[in-house]
């Protein structure tokens, strides 16, 4: 299966590019799942449909979806609420389920919405051949894509702590031949410690993810504009991805046209320096106004990725 990212500053054009691939992916004879992670959701507004968290079958190859980050949000936090209420549960004395709930309003949850529901449409959806995801602003976009790695290294920092911990319950327990709290027993042994496993779980589901992001079978595309804005903030996206270490794979200069030549070449030029002149750029004509249909515009945008 086959991933497909396009990003790129708001108005670029990556919403209607990325419905374009997943257009003509589909009347090639591929299964394609197109799915929107823009707050935006121009999605729906391109295929005329109205989209939601649950697919909706355009064709017969081709399906939509518009994933939903605040129920995301709430599925996450309810989680991980849920977990650490059940694994804390003797701290209730110290008020600990306060602290829980205003994890709903804490930094990152966005982010990790994001990335739950990107996990599991990258892993559980393997029915397709293609997934191909239109992506938020740059910002939020290469937070995502972040995650994982940074998740992976802390999460085996935690692993440590917690194996030293246990450790040291156990030594206690062999001294005093018990270990407990108000009547509650606390695990001494890996095999019983709930923490662990929940733990070791994460650890093994974003390592998964990491490696599906960093693969050969992800393929993300940036998308500008031949202007001088546009290139700023796909900048940040080129330099953001290599230092991610994520497979930036194509880029399209879209809303191309004779009298923006000129400076279509120099922001060419100078967006993909510092080893990045492999990537293959493909200009896209500015496309006339469409009140429907947008996304059967009458170029080939698949040969990078096909």
């Amino acid at each position: 299966m086959q991933r497909l990212f396009f990003t790129g500053k708001g108005g670029v054009g990556k919403s209607t590019l990325a419905a374009t691939a997943a257009w003509q992916l589909s009347q090639l004879g591929h299964k394609v799942l197109a799915v929107s992670f823009d707050p935006a959701h121009n999605l729906g507004d391109i295929f005329g449909r109205e989209l939601s968290h649950a697919k909706l079958a355009f064709t017969q190859h081709l399906d939509l979806q518009e994933a939903d980050l605040e129920q995301s949000a709430e599925a996450y936090i309810d989680r991980s609420i849920g977990v650490l209420s059940d694994v804390y549960s003797y701290t209730h004395a110290f008020n600990l389920d306060l602290y829980l709930k205003v994890l709903r309003y804490s930094p990152g949850v966005e982010e990790y919405a994001a990335l739950t529901a990107l996990e599991r449409i990258v892993i559980d959806d393997t029915g397709y051949d293609y997934i191909v995801f239109d992506t938020p602003p740059t910002g939020l976009t290469l937070r995502i894509l972040a995650l994982p790695s940074i998740t992976v290294a802390w999460v085996e920092r935690l692993l440590k702590l917690r194996r030293q911990i246990l450790q040291k319950r156990g030594t206690i327990h062999k001294l005093s031949g018990k270990y407990d709290e108000e009547g509650f027993k606390l695990p001494y042994t890996e095999r019983d410690d709930t923490v662990l496993h929940k733990l070791e779980e994460m650890h093994q589901r974003y390592r998964t993810l990491n490696s599906l992001l960093r693969g050969a079978d992800t393929h993300i595309a940036v998308v500008f504009n031949p202007d001088y804005l546009s290139f700023r903030e796909s900048e940040r996206i080129v330099s953001g991805l290599r230092e991610l270490e994520l497979p930036l794979r194509s880029a399209y200069n879209n809303k191309v046209e004779d009298e923006n030549e000129e400076i279509a070449q120099d922001v060419e030029a100078k967006l993909f320096t510092n080893g990045a002149r492999s990537v293959p750029i493909q200009r896209v004509p500015l496309q006339p106004p469409q009140r429907e249909g947008s996304y059967a515009m009458p170029v080939d945008i698949t040969a990078a990725f096909v």
